[in-house]
């Protein structure tokens, strides 16, 4: 039987046994055989003195006998028939061009990944038409997000590295492209390789990747001669090319095992006719041995289960001996008396119980974090009024149904069930995995209410009994300062390293002009002049986007003092009216005023919130301008219950986009042509410096957009 378990892990091994320890088996079947038939005689004298018990022993030898010979009988058919056809079936045709088809969608699937990479990185590679080597490192930063790829690499036409972005960054000699393979790009304007899959036994998730080389496009005014190549790498998913290893291995074994079916068939039926006469020759012995030792120890626990049944839980009388049985009925003796010691005990603990459970939901309902149990399909069993703050859904409304049912819970509830089922098949592969724990993105808004979108961390466990836990906790504020203490410091360096550079770059192309004008034909000094007015022009764009960010990471503290919000409004609306840029002013994008004379002062920085103010008018009337209604309309409320002031700033453009509206507050996110999306986190920042929450939302009537509102909530001065 141990070789039979063997036989699938090391077929060579079993074959090579096989023989002698067949023989070695039968030999003890014939022992076994002839000692059942020698107490079988002495069965029989028995019966024959009427001795007592020995019925008993008769019946309980017929029993074991009949439990062991019919199951294994019966085992003995259903195998046979499953060996003798299961072997034949498991090499079909159909198994063999399975596994044929499965190369052959390995094969096509590399293709497609190469294909669709070589599309993706051709077209990338525009956006590089126009940039120059010194620029183009921020570039392949973008880029390399955008197509997914682990490494990306610009080449000149000599193979010498010009700009890299990923794991080339840290290697001192990175692969160059051989020339060979830049003539080929030449030639077909891009090429794709595969490289990790050549040798199955060394392959890795971590090796096998894509590499796609294209060349880039050059700018229509030819001032970059040289051609310049973008290569970028994919890694293959862990679960492709563990598939394909999968294959080729299964496919290879197949072949081995289709040259020895049918002596593995023989051997198989071999083993299984002698294991019956095993189990059935063992099934008898054993069942005439021991029905002698269970008779006396039975008939004494049939009568102290009798008077235990019917409730007399007193001290019962047991055997002395040291056999099983022996210690069975001293064991059944101790059991009665402990029987009565746990009733008593019973009757404390479900006391002890009750007040444990009251103990752990008082602590579950006064925990702020998120605690929701399920049964084993996902169904709410329980949960505390900390996950339904979070969530903003009553929770205890929907025990007994799925969280994906949940309105407004839907995207979460069927991410939180995938996971969970990724997890207990995780858990069936080892034993180290106790939980899991992810971060999610929630929309909490509902019925029209203003878009909150939390970051949770959110961690699921088992629990006994198949159940499931599910406890969270919403770290938005965390996320949010982080980001904002990362854009902070990209500002600062930004700042740095490009405002230096710029002063030069303008100053020379003047010069250029300068110098070069008086020289040309009438024929080329237009061009002259104006490739150089766009240097000019674009420099200054450069210097106002990079002052900008100085500006947003320059942000003083704030300065919190008493203030009248209504009193700034006015004052800001003053000056907006009066700004010399025609496309802001009043009179064209009109702003109504609607002030709550109750609006007790608030504590903030006058000089903080009149910029607020002045970028929620600025980013309103870009919004409007376009828009059949031209209006931006200017609010404040005060709500005495919850002791807030709200700043209220609405338009009637065409609202945010889904994908804006989750990451507007961080910088250089923005819907317009030609802005650095600054505005909204400058407010962001300073709302945070004032402990002012920010609400964003469309306006939505009919089912249509009919612009965007933004408020802030400020707490009132004591």
């Amino acid at each position: 039987m141990f070789l039979l378990t063997q036989a699938t892990n090391n077929r060579e091994f079993y074959e090579r046994n096989y023989g002698r320890l067949f023989v070695l088996n039968m030999v003890v079947a014939g022992v076994l055989l002839a000692v059942i038939l020698w107490v079988f005689v002495r069965l029989a004298s028995r019966l024959r003195r009427k001795k007592f018990g020995s019925r008993l022993l008769v019946k309980l030898s017929a029993i074991f006998t009949l439990v062991g010979v019919v199951p294994g009988v019966l085992i003995y058919v259903v195998s046979y028939q499953f060996v003798s056809r299961s072997i034949e079936s498991w090499f079909d045709v159909k198994v063999e061009g399975a596994l044929d088809a499965g190369l052959n969608l390995g094969r096509a699937t590399l293709d497609t990944l190469s294909a669709d990479l070589a599309t993706k990185t051709r077209s990338a590679a525009g956006q590089l038409a126009e940039t120059a080597d010194p620029s183009a490192g921020l570039v392949l930063e973008r880029m390399r997000d955008q197509l997914g790829a682990s490494d990306v690499i610009l080449w000149n036409a000599g193979g010498q590295m010009i700009a890299s972005a990923g794991a080339s960054r840290f290697q001192l000699a990175p692969e160059r492209p051989t020339p060979h393979q830049l003539r080929s790009v030449r030639t077909q304007r891009a090429i794709t390789t595969i490289e990790g899959l050549d040798d199955p036994a060394a392959t890795s998730a971590s090796n096998a990747r894509i590499k796609a080389i294209v060349m880039v496009p050059q700018p229509s005014l030819g001032l970059l001669a040289e051609a310049r190549f973008l290569q970028a790498t994919v890694t293959l998913p862990a679960t492709l090319v563990a598939n394909a290893i999968a294959v080729q291995e299964a496919y290879r074994e197949y072949q081995e095992r289709a040259l020895a079916r049918e002596g593995l068939r023989r051997m198989y039926i071999g083993t299984l006719t002698l294991s019956l006469f095993l189990a059935v020759f063992g099934a008898v012995l054993l069942a005439i041995v021991l029905g002698n030792q269970l008779a006396r120890p039975l008939l004494l626990l049939a009568a102290g289960v009798s008077e235990v049944a019917a409730g007399d839980l007193s001290p019962k009388p047991a055997l002395q001996g040291k056999d099983e049985l022996g210690g069975l009925t001293r064991a059944f003796a101790d059991m009665t008396q402990q029987l009565a010691e746990a009733r008593a005990f019973v009757d404390r603990s479900m006391d002890e119980v009750s007040a444990a459970r009251g103990h752990l939901q008082a602590i579950l309902d006064n925990l702020t974090a998120g605690v929701i149990v399920f049964d084993a399909q996902g169904h709410i069993e329980t949960a505390n009024p900390g996950a339904a703050e979070i969530v903003h859904v009553p929770l205890e409304t929907y025990q007994g149904q799925l969280l994906a049912e949940v309105p407004g819970l839907e995207a979460f509830g069927a991410a939180v069930q995938q996971r969970f089922d990724d997890f207990m098949q995780e858990r069936t592969h080892t034993i180290l995995v106790d939980h899991w724990q992810q971060t999610f993105e929630l929309n909490t808004a509902h019925a029209g209410a203003a878009a909150n979108v939390v970051t949770l961390v959110v961690r699921g466990a088992s629990l006994p009994g198949e159940g499931r836990l599910l406890v969270f906790d919403d770290i938005s504020e965390i996320v949010s300062a982080q980001r904002a203490q990362a854009w902070g410091e990209v500002a600062r360096r930004l700042a740095h390293e490009i405002k230096n550079p710029l002063t030069p770059i303008q100053l020379s192309a003047e010069r250029l002009e300068m110098k070069l004008a008086p020289k040309l034909g009438d024929a080329d000094r237009p061009l002259l002049s104006k490739a150089v007015h766009t240097i000019v022009e674009q420099v200054e764009s450069m210097k106002r986007l990079v002052n900008e960010f100085r500006d947003y990471a320059r942000l003083p503290a704030a300065e919190l003092k008493p203030v009248d919000l209504n009193s700034l409004v006015n004052d800001v609306l003053h000056l907006y009216a009066r700004e010399g840029d025609p496309s802001r002013s009043a009179s064209q994008v009109p702003v109504r005023v609607d002030l709550d004379p109750a609006c007790p002062r608030i504590l903030g920085d006058a000089q903080q919130l009149r910029q607020v103010i002045h970028n929620l008018l600025q980013n309103a009337q870009d919004a409007t301008e376009g828009s059949a209604i031209r209006e931006v309309t200017v609010r404040t409320q005060w709500s005495e219950a919850a002791r807030r002031v709200r700043l209220i700033v609405q338009d009637s453009g065409a609202g945010f986009p889904e994908h804006i509206l989750k990451r507007a507050f961080e910088p250089y996110v923005t819907t317009k042509a030609k802005g650095t999306g600054l505005g909204l986190a400058v407010v962001k920042k300073i709302a945070d410096e004032h402990g002012a929450r920010v609400d964003l939302k469309n306006r939505i009537a009919e089912g249509v957009i009919r612009g965007a509102q933004v408020s802030l909530s400020f707490g009132v001065a004591s």
